[in-house]
C-alpha cells in the first residue's frame, strides 16, 4: 500500500504530515511522492480564508480526477468546519476532524478497512522521515489557541490549546537529527502559548532542546509578539537558535488592532523588536499585515505605512482582507471596496520590496553558515543552482559545478551580491564541496541508522 500525504496552508499542517508518515510506515505503508501512484491519499486542508477553503475543495477534486481509484481521507481546518460539504464531493471516503488527528491512522484502518502489516519496519535505505526536503523538519509542539482575533477562524477549527510534553518533543528532535535533519521549525497554532496547559513554557521547551539535543539549527514558526517574556531573547546567545522570528503585527494602527482584538499595541511591538535587535546581532524580524480590514480609514492605512517604514522588516506577508464566514470581523460594518484594497495592497507591496532590498544589501560582505537544500535547477553550462538560508533567514543562491553538491550541508559562505531578479542574495561557498556521489552514499547510511 502506498500513501500520498499533502498539506495546504500553515507549517503546522506540514508538521502533522511528518507524524502521519511515521505512523503509516510503522503499520506497513510506503510513501508515494505523487497522488497518481498512491492507493491512499491524505489531504490536510486549510480554511484561514475563504480562498483557502475554495482551494481545499479544488484540491480534493483534482486529486480524485488524477487518481479516481485511490481512497481519499480529508482532514484539517476546512474538514473540521464544513465536513458536510466535503462528504458530498466525489472521491472523499473519510473526513477526519482536527480533534481526531492524533488517531487518524487508526481511523483509516478501522473505517476504510485497508489491510496492513502489523509489525512493519522500514527497509534498508527507506527512512521513516517525511519532509518537503531532507534538511528541515517542522515539529508540531502544540495545537489550538485561547485567543479570539476577530478575523481568525482557525481557533474555531483547532479548538482548545494542547501542548505536547517536553520529553516527547526532545525525543522527536533527537530522532530527526539521527535521520540527517539539520534544522527544525517549532510549529503550532499558538506557538508562544506552548505549555500553558502543562505548567511549562516555550522558553523551557527551547532550553531543553538546546541542552538535550544536538540539532544544529532551531527556528520558530509564527509567534504572537505578546507571548515573549523579557528574558526570551537571552536564549539566542546559543548560536544554534537562529536569529530570526516571524512576529505578526497585522496593522500599524492601534485603532485597527483593537477592532481585530489583537493583544499588542504598536508601541509595545516596536519595543520588542528593538530589544531583539539590541540583544541579538543581525536579528531579522518578518511579519504579517492585513490590508483593508473593515473600517480601515485612509488615515489608519497611512499610519500602517509609516509604522512599517519606521520599524523595518526583512519580509512582509501581505494579506488582503476578505470576509470569512463564522468570524466576528465578517459581521463588522464599513467594508472596504475591492479597488481600495487593491491599491493599498499595491502600495504596501512596493514598500515591502524596498525594505527587503535594503535588508539584503546590508548582508553583503558577511560570512555565515548556510544550510544548503536540494536542487533540480540546472544551468546551461551543466552547473546547478542551489538555495539555502542564512541563520537570520535570508535566501541565498549559489551555482555549483556539475558533479558537486552542497546538499544537506552547513557550509561557510560569503555573501557577495544581491540577485534583484530573484530577490535573494548570491553566495560564494568557502569550504570544499563534496562530490554528489559521496553525498548520496552518506545519505543512504543515514537512513539505515
Amino acid at each position: 500500500m502506498q500513501v500520498h500525504l499533502s498539506a495546504l496552508g500553515c507549517r503546522l499542517n506540514e508538521a502533522e504530515l511528518q507524524n502521519w508518515a511515521t505512523s503509516f510506515q510503522k503499520v506497513g505503508y510506503s510513501l508515494a511522492s505523487t497522488p497518481e501512484t498512491a492507493d491512499l491519499i491524505v489531504l490536510n486542508t486549510c480554511a484561514v480564508t475563504a480562498e483557502a477553503a475554495r482551494k481545499s475543495r479544488q484540491t480534493v477534486r483534482r486529486f480524485h480526477r488524477t487518481n479516481p481509484e485511490a481512497r481519499m481521507v480529508v482532514t484539517g481546518c476546512y474538514a473540521s468546519l464544513e465536513p458536510e460539504k466535503l462528504e458530498q464531493i466525489m472521491g472523499v471516503d473519510l473526513v477526519v476532524d482536527n480533534s481526531d488527528k492524533d488517531v487518524l491512522v487508526d481511523k483509516v484502518k478501522e473505517v476504510l478497512d485497508i489491510p496492513v502489516m502489523p509489525e512493519f519496519a522500514t527497509e534498508p535505505g527507506e527512512s521513516a522521515l517525511f519532509a518537503r526536503n531532507r534538511e528541515r523538519a517542522f515539529i508540531k509542539i502544540q495545537d489550538g489557541c485561547r485567543y479570539r482575533c476577530t478575523y481568525c477562524i482557525v481557533t474555531v477549527a483547532r479548538g482548545e490549546e494542547k501542548s505536547r510534553s517536553i520529553d516527547d518533543l526532545v525525543e522527536e528532535v533527537n530522532n530527526l537529527h539521527a535521520e540527517g535533519i539539520q534544522e527544525i521549525v517549532l510549529a503550532g497554532v499558538h506557538v508562544g502559548g506552548y505549555g500553558s496547559d502543562i505548567e511549562s513554557s516555550l522558553y523551557e521547551l527551547v532550553e531543553n532542546i538546546l541542552e538535550r539535543t544536538e540539532m544544529p539549527r532551531i527556528r520558530f514558526a509564527s509567534v504572537e509578539p505578546w507571548d515573549l517574556g523579557e528574558n526570551f531573547f537571552e536564549l539566542f546567545a546559543n548560536p544554534r537558535l537562529m536569529a530570526h522570528m516571524h512576529l505578526p503585527i497585522q496593522s500599524g494602527a492601534d485603532s485597527v488592532l483593537r477592532r481585530m482584538s489583537r493583544r499588542c499595541r504598536t508601541e509595545d511591538f516596536q519595543d520588542l523588536v528593538n530589544q531583539a535587535r539590541t540583544q541579538v546581532p543581525g536579528f531579522n524580524v518578518t511579519t504579517d499585515v492585513i490590508v483593508g480590514f473593515p473600517g480601515e480609514t485612509d488615515e489608519e492605512f497611512e499610519q500602517t505605512m509609516d509604522y512599517i517604514q519606521q520599524v523595518g522588516f526583512g519580509h512582509i506577508h501581505i494579506f488582503t482582507y476578505s470576509d470569512r464566514e463564522g468570524t466576528k470581523a465578517a459581521r463588522l460594518p464599513n467594508k472596504i471596496s475591492k479597488d481600495v484594497k487593491k491599491e493599498r495592497s499595491r502600495r504596501l507591496h512596493e514598500l515591502a520590496a524596498k525594505l527587503k532590498a535594503q535588508e539584503l544589501e546590508a548582508q553583503i560582505g558577511q560570512t555565515v553558515p548556510i544550510l544548503w537544500e536540494s536542487s533540480n535547477l540546472t544551468n546551461e553550462d551543466g552547473s546547478k543552482r542551489y538555495h539555502g538560508y542564512t541563520p537570520n533567514y535570508h535566501k541565498v543562491a549559489v551555482d555549483v559545478a556539475a558533479g558537486k553538491s552542497p546538499e544537506r550541508l552547513i557550509l561557510e559562505t560569503k555573501l557577495v551580491s544581491v540577485d534583484t531578479e530573484q530577490g535573494c542574495l548570491v553566495g560564494d561557498i568557502l569550504e570544499d564541496i563534496p562530490d554528489a556521489t559521496e553525498l548520496e552514499s552518506k545519505a543512504i547510511q543515514i537512513t539505515q541508522l
